[in-house]
């Protein structure tokens, strides 16, 4: 029979699944993992920071504002367990954060300060794309057992495949907004053309030189001056 453990394990691999194919917010991801990770891994806190878009890392979730103040103040100082994991790509352990490396010592005093004693560092990879770190703080001194070790890193890799999916897909649509917006602006030059064919009396061809040559000579968006044309708030000289 399968232990209320190992089911509540399953349920939280199942949420974090079906964010592959569901319409997930990453923040709701994200708070998931954290949440889980202290229900499942016997952890106090835990955290993550996540890379932006600008190439920082940044707070994206915590499950509270113990982790929160630790977690800013290790990124204040650029320096800590998240900072090296996400560096490194592997792993950090500091099962007794009093004898924590003193490059850390902002975050090794704040942790300290927030009644923390241990804290381990699990980065979120997939291949060579690093995206983030996941941080787990304990209040007592102790060595996490294997089995939990192995549960946070699957649970990170679980998120960070989630994550890298949704950039995917926006990446995607952003391109395909782009191209419809292409698409949308040729159907609006060609009425332009229409236009100026009608109104000069010339052929199509020489339309689109007109067109053309007035948008170069006045260095505006061709597609921005066939539709003035088109909505007749501009008449093009021949």
């Amino acid at each position: 029979m399968i232990s209320e453990a190992d089911s509540a394990l399953l349920r939280t691999f199942a949420t974090l699944a079906d964010s592959l194919v569901d319409d997930f917010q990453v923040l709701d991801i994200l708070q998931t993992l954290v949440e889980a990770c202290t229900d499942l891994l016997d952890v106090s806190a835990a955290g993550i920071l996540l890379l932006g878009t600008d190439g920082h890392l940044d707070l994206a979730a915590s499950t509270n504002e113990a982790n929160r103040a630790v977690e800013l103040m290790q990124l204040s100082a650029q320096a800590g367990p998240c900072i090296e994991s996400f560096r490194t790509g592997r792993m950090v352990a500091v099962p007794d954060l009093t004898v924590a490396p003193a490059a850390w010592s902002a975050f090794r005093d704040s942790a300290l300060q927030q009644g923390f004693a241990a804290t381990y560092a699990v980065p979120m990879r997939l291949r060579q794309t690093t995206i983030g770190a996941l941080n787990l703080m304990n209040t007592s001194s102790a060595t996490m057992d294997e089995h939990h070790l192995l549960t946070a890193r699957a649970l990170a890799d679980v998120a960070t495949i989630a994550i890298l999916q949704e950039r995917t897909i926006r990446e995607h649509d952003t391109l395909a907004r782009r191209l419809q917006t292409a698409l949308d602006s040729r159907v609006v030059i060609e009425q332009a053309k229409g236009v100026i064919a009608h109104t000069h009396g010339t052929s199509i061809e020489d339309a689109f030189t007109i067109l053309r040559d007035f948008a170069r000579a006045n260095r505006r968006p061709l597609s921005d001056i066939a539709d003035a044309v088109v909505r007749r708030q501009l008449n093009l000289p021949r």
